[in-house]
Parts: C-alpha cells; sequence; structure tokens
C-alpha cells in the first residue's frame, strides 16, 4: 500500500486492460494489478486521483463568480458550473481570475488561468497556489 502526501484525495477506480491514468501533475501512480503465478497481469485498476479544494474556498470563489458576472440571488453557482454557461466571456474570465487574486493574495501565471473553466477548477488552483505561498522555504 502505498501513502500519498495530498490533504485530500479522490480515486475513481474502474477496469481496463493495463491502462493507468493521472491528471494530477504533482503525484505519481502506480500500477495496481493481480498477478496469476506464472501469468502476466491481466488486469490494471484505472484511478483517476484530484484534489479537492476546501468547501469555504469553493463557496467563496461562487460568491465571487456571482458578483462578478452580477448574476441574482436566484441563480443556482455550484463547483461544476462552467463560466461560460454562466455568460461569461474571456475578459469576465479574466477580471474573474484578477479578483480571485487579490481576494486570496496569490498570483495565477497565465498559463494557469486559461485552463480555468469551472468554479472547481478555480477552487483547487487556489488551493495549490495558497499551499505553495504558505510553504516553508
Amino acid at each position: 500500500m502505498a501513502a500519498v502526501p495530498v490533504t485530500c484525495v479522490r480515486l475513481t477506480a474502474s477496469m481496463h486492460t493495463n491502462q493507468v491514468v493521472g491528471r494530477t501533475s504533482t503525484l505519481k501512480l502506480v500500477s495496481v494489478g493481480r498477478a496469476r503465478s506464472r501469468f502476466p497481469v491481466l488486469r490494471t485498476s484505472r484511478f483517476q486521483i484530484s484534489c479537492s479544494a476546501k468547501p469555504e474556498t469553493v463557496n467563496r470563489v461562487c460568491e465571487i463568480v456571482k458578483t462578478q458576472l452580477a448574476l441574482g440571488n436566484d441563480s443556482k453557482v455550484e463547483p461544476d458550473s462552467k463560466f461560460s454557461a454562466l455568460g461569461a466571456d474571456s475578459l469576465d474570465t479574466v477580471e474573474i481570475v484578477m479578483t480571485l487574486e487579490e481576494e486570496f493574495g496569490i498570483s495565477v501565471e497565465e498559463e494557469n488561468s486559461q485552463n480555468i473553466t469551472t468554479v472547481q477548477e478555480a477552487a483547487d488552483l487556489i488551493e495549490k497556489l495558497v499551499e505553495k505561498k504558505n510553504a516553508p522555504a
């Protein structure tokens, strides 16, 4: 059994032939399979690992998105809400990222900001950057 030094891990397992897929660059995945005597591993588990941000971070990002897009109180913004589905264009997304930077005291690289399309992605990136900022040098 392997230990992974992260604050939260969500594993999704399904059986596929000799395939391991990872979606988080900071973690290493180890193939887990069933070996039978004198036979190669026939099946391997496929794990998708992702870190989820704290609920309070996700809620704060939801509030910022609602404010930036001038959405009413009846509008539902959830972690899987896509900015584009909420009516945001590319300029709105840039403004959301700038507000998040100010609110959380972080700096988001341009290449990372282009990959943010949902509230959850923004919250996950914030958690990662805040953790990196607060890590001892």
